[in-house]
C-alpha cells in the first residue's frame, strides 16, 4: 500500500471572525492511500489553534512507515506517533479507500446501516447588527433553518442585539451560540439570561474549567455545550454531569472511529452531540457528515464557507447535507 500526499490552500469567500481570530484562508493536507488498484483520500486540517501547521503534518508523514493492507493500518491507526488531525486524514482515506474496494459508504462501515439527509447549521462569523440580521435573511431564503453566531466581541452586550436581530431575520430558525470561550462564568450567564429561545451555547468560557462548565450549566436557560474541552473519549468522559452536550469533531479527536468511542462516552454521561467542523473542504467535512445521524446538532458547514471547494458530493447549499450514495466517503474532486 502507498501513501502520498499534497498541500491544498484552501480560501475562504469572506474574512471569517471568531473571538480569538480572523481566519480568510487555511492550508490543508490531501493525503491518498493506494492499494491494488484502489485510491483512498483524506485532509488534514492545519489549525493555529490546535498547533497543527504543514510542516508539522508533513513531518508526521514522513515519520510513518508502510502497511501491507488498508486493514493493517486501521488496526494500528489509534498508536501511531501522529497528532490527531493526521490521524483523522488517514482514518478518512483508509475508509475511503475499504469503501471503495467493497462497494460501502463509509457510515455503514462505521455500523449505521442507513443514512438520511440532515440539516447542518450555518456560522455567521462576529460583525456588525446589520449584517448579521442581513446574512441570516439570505440564508434563511435559501433554507437554512438552523443558524449558528460568533460571540465574543468586548461589546459588553456582546451577541443580545445581534442574536435578536438574526432572530427576526430568520424567525423558525434554531439559533446556536458560540463565543470560543470568551466570556467569564459569571458574564455567561447574565448573556444567556437574555437570550432565553437559543437552542444551545457552546463553549462559553475558556477550557480547562468544567466546574464552571457545571456553574453554568445549573443556571443556563438554555443547554450548554462543550467545545474546546471536548476532545476524544477521555475528554468527554470528564464532563459527565457538568454540560447537556459535547461537540464532537472527528478532525480534532483524530478521526470517524475516534468520534464513535466518543460519541459512545458522551451517551454514557448522559449527553447530547454535537457534530462540528474546522473549515476545511467536501473531502473534509466528509467523514463527520456519515455520523451525522447520531447528532442531536449538526454544525457541518465548513466547505460552504470557502471561496471554492475543490471537492463535491456533499450538499448543504441549501442548508440540508445529502450524501451522493457513492461508496467510501462520497465525495469526488470538483469539475
Amino acid at each position: 500500500m502507498r501513501l502520498d500526499w499534497e498541500i491544498v490552500p484552501l480560501r475562504l469567500r469572506e474574512p471569517f471572525r471568531i473571538s480569538r481570530s480572523t481566519m480568510s484562508a487555511r492550508d490543508t493536507v490531501r493525503v491518498a492511500l493506494h492499494h491494488d488498484g484502489v485510491t483512498g483520500y483524506g485532509e488534514i486540517v492545519t489549525s493555529v489553534h490546535l498547533g497543527l501547521d504543514v510542516p508539522r503534518v508533513t513531518a508526521a508523514l514522513d515519520g510513518l512507515g508502510t502497511w501491507p493492507d488498508p486493514e493493517t493500518l486501521l488496526a494500528e491507526l489509534p498508536g501511531l506517533p501522529c497528532p490527531p488531525g493526521v490521524l483523522a486524514g488517514l482514518d478518512a482515506a483508509v475508509l475511503d479507500l475499504i469503501g471503495g474496494r467493497d462497494g460501502l459508504p463509509v457510515h455503514r462501515l462505521a455500523g449505521s446501516p442507513s443514512w438520511q439527509p440532515v440539516p447542518t447549521a450555518y456560522t455567521i462569523g462576529i460583525c456588525g447588527t446589520e449584517r448579521a440580521a442581513e446574512t441570516a435573511r439570505r440564508l434563511h431564503a435559501r433554507g437554512f433553518t438552523v443558524l449558528k453566531i460568533k460571540a465574543g466581541s468586548p461589546d459588553p452586550d456582546d451577541g443580545v442585539a445581534r442574536v435578536a436581530a438574526v432572530r427576526a431575520a430568520a424567525p423558525g430558525a434554531r439559533l446556536l451560540l458560540d463565543p470560543n470561550g470568551a466570556w467569564s462564568a459569571e458574564r455567561a450567564v447574565g448573556l444567556l439570561e437574555r437570550m432565553p429561545y437559543l437552542d444551545a451555547v457552546e463553549q462559553p468560557i475558556p477550557p480547562g474549567r468544567p466546574d464552571l462548565l457545571a456553574w453554568i450549566g445549573a443556571r443556563s436557560p438554555i443547554p450548554v455545550i462543550a467545545d474546546e474541552d471536548a476532545g476524544g473519549a477521555a475528554e468527554v468522559e470528564r464532563l459527565a454531569g457538568a454540560v447537556q452536550g459535547v461537540n464532537i469533531k472527528p478532525a480534532r479527536c483524530g478521526g470517524v472511529l475516534a468520534a464513535l468511542g466518543a460519541i459512545a462516552a458522551a451517551r454514557r454521561g448522559g449527553m447530547d452531540v454535537m457534530l462540528g467542523c474546522l473549515v476545511s473542504s467536501s473531502l473534509g467535512i466528509a467523514p463527520a457528515a456519515h455520523l451525522a445521524g447520531q447528532a442531536r446538532w449538526v454544525d457541518l458547514d465548513g466547505h460552504l464557507l470557502l471561496a471554492r471547494d475543490p471537492w463535491t458530493g456533499l450538499g448543504g447549499e441549501d442548508g440540508v447535507l445529502r450524501l451522493s450514495g457513492r461508496p467510501g466517503l462520497g465525495v469526488r474532486p470538483a469539475t
